[in-house]
């Protein structure tokens, strides 16, 4: 099986073949690096919709007939989420009937074996040349309204490309602007977006977390005080909006603020001005409001507990932010992003420009695209940290994911020396066999972690967290 190209060196474009036979898959990996492609292997359905998952690819070459799943199940699957891909059938079994149902489930062509190869590269280089046509003409099309970069905030899906279209439209605006979304889709990095990329950039951008101030301090912090206002207040202090005077302030978790709050937030929207605690005279201010709430502001508006002049003052153009579990198709993206960011900052696994050399095993992949992630992005980037900091090796295993989230995924942990459930998963079965050489390695050399390490041919610190990740009690040499 071929390993993924990490080669650096320019291509005309990368190809994955999907098929069970060991020749034909050498066959093409010949034929088609002999033409300049850059070429990756899967010997069955399961392997390449993992590789589909953790790459991007010009052109796939697939099977219609593998042991584990059909071509035409792998096409459907693939269909339901990357409409784009280009997607070659091959198959031993020609008949005009697979050829159309392949085509009306997605495929670009239909190829029998044996083949004509310059017939299958002249249509790879066709297909491979539209296609990167028709992505420059969407990216043309595109550039047109979204002027501006976004470099903070990663996403292919088609939601959140739709999302970062409306964010360069209203960028520029002065518009009040209410981002909602679940906790840890990314609120504030879309504010600070919309504020780096509107003529207020060089000026403050204030963030304001409503719910973590209680309502007589966040208006003293929002509209500040005159000397003498209360007892403690000594001297004269600005407050946000001041300090925000023609730049923009963020209100976090809006839904929050006391009705008393409310009132003069709304007096700040439509005259432009407030008046801080003790003061008698208004000041003016020219201030971009955005607010973001997690919560369904208008059922609060229902309840009595928003006001609904408020409320519409604050939803003039609304961006809704799309949970993960909406966009799986961005965590790949999502988790080379972290890993970079989280490699630089502990100074380990980075290439000769700055770029992370982490990468996840297939199997801890899989865990992460079908978590639910009910924390969103916030808790994919934890789970990313995490492994950058217990990584030991380039390529990240499926033990070093949180306990919570395999336990969430259906994998337990298998700990001590109880036998496994009878309905024990393939992970639980390979970590207990893991467990048991090392525990079996270990009593051979007398509980030497180092000769241990050094009989499996793997580094002490490899060895040592595997001993932590699986649980395993040391004991101190010579103990029975």
């Amino acid at each position: 099986m071929s390993a993924p190209q990490t080669t650096t060196r320019k291509h005309r474009g990368r190809i994955l073949v999907i098929d069970d036979e060991l020749d034909i898959r050498e066959g093409l990996e010949l034929l088609l690096t002999s033409e300049g492609y850059a070429v990756d292997l899967a010997e069955n359905a399961g392997e390449g919709l993992l590789r589909m998952a953790n790459h991007g690819y010009d052109l796939v070459l697939l099977d219609l007939m593998m042991p584990d799943r059909s071509g035409m199940e792998v096409l459907e699957e693939v269909r339901q989420r990357d409409r784009e891909t280009p997607i070659f059938m091959i198959t031993a079994y020609g008949s005009a009937e697979a050829a159309v149902k392949a085509l009306k489930l997605g495929a670009n062509d239909y190829f029998s074996k044996p083949w004509d190869n310059e017939k299958l590269l002249i249509e790879i280089e066709r297909m491979i040349a539209r296609q990167r046509l028709e992505d420059e003409n969407v990216h043309l099309k595109r550039a047109l309204v979204q002027r501006y970069s976004f470099p903070n905030i990663k996403g292919k899906s088609e939601r959140m490309v739709r999302m970062l279209d409306l964010v360069a439209q209203v960028a520029p605006a002065r518009s009040t602007i209410l981002i909602t979304g679940e906790t840890g889709t990314g609120k504030e990095l879309v504010a600070k977006a919309i504020h780096a990329n509107s003529p207020r950039a060089d000026q403050m951008f204030v963030a304001v977390n409503s719910g973590s101030l209680p309502p007589e301090l966040l208006e003293s912090t929002l509209f500040g005080h005159v000397k003498g206002a209360f007892t403690s207040a000594v001297a004269s202090k600005k407050g946000y909006f001041e300090v925000a005077d023609k730049g923009t302030i963020f209100f976090d978790e809006i839904g929050t603020i006391g009705a008393e709050t409310q009132i003069k937030l709304l007096r700040v929207i439509q005259e432009k001005e407030f008046t801080p605690l003790g003061a008698t005279e208004p000041v003016k201010v020219d201030v971009r409001i955005l607010a973001a709430t997690n919560v369904d502001l208008y059922q609060l508006v229902k309840e009595g507990k928003f006001r609904e002049d408020l409320y519409y003052r604050l939803d003039v153009i609304k961006i809704a932010l799309p949970p993960l579990r909406e966009r799986k198709e961005d965590i790949p993206l999502l988790v080379d992003h972290f890993f970079t960011v989280y490699c630089r900052e502990n100074g380990k696994f980075l290439d000769s420009e700055g770029r992370s050399l982490l990468t996840f095993q297939p199997e801890a992949m899989q865990v992460l695209m079908e978590h639910s992630w009910p924390g969103n992005v916030r808790e994919l980037e934890n789970v990313v940290e995490r492994a950058v900091v217990l990584a030991t090796e380039s390529t990240v295993p499926v033990d070093v994911l949180p306990d919570q989230l395999l336990q969430a995924n259906g994998i337990r942990l298998h700990r001590g020396d109880t036998a496994l459930p009878a309905d024990a998963s393939l992970f639980e079965i390979v970590m207990d066999h893991e467990r048991r050489v090392i525990v079996e390695r270990l009593e051979q050399f007398n509980w030497s972690q180092t000769d241990a390490a050094e009989s499996l041919r793997v580094p002490l610190s490899t060895l040592n967290q595997k001993i932590k990740r699986l649980d395993i009690k040391i004991r101190k040499k010579g103990e029975g």
